[in-house]
């Protein structure tokens, strides 16, 4: 699933995306923490991992998610 970043904070490296129907999910340092990323910005385009309406992994839209 593909996101755009509404906003990130670096110290709690947690934040929240848009899915391209405009609902907004917030994901917490765990599932940040679960991807290669070290910073993100508003108007990323991301790659998504999402369990149980929960975002688990995160990552730039051009980098593969896990199996």
């Amino acid at each position: 699933m593909q996101a755009t970043v509404r906003g990130f904070d670096e110290v709690t490296r947690s934040g929240s995306v848009f899915l391209d129907d405009g609902t907004v999910l917030p994901f917490g340092a765990r599932a940040f923490d679960a991807g290669p990323l070290r910073l993100l910005r508003s108007g990323q385009r991301v790659r998504l991992v999402v369990t149980d309406g929960e975002i688990t992994y995160i990552t730039l839209s051009t980098f593969p998610v896990p199996d």
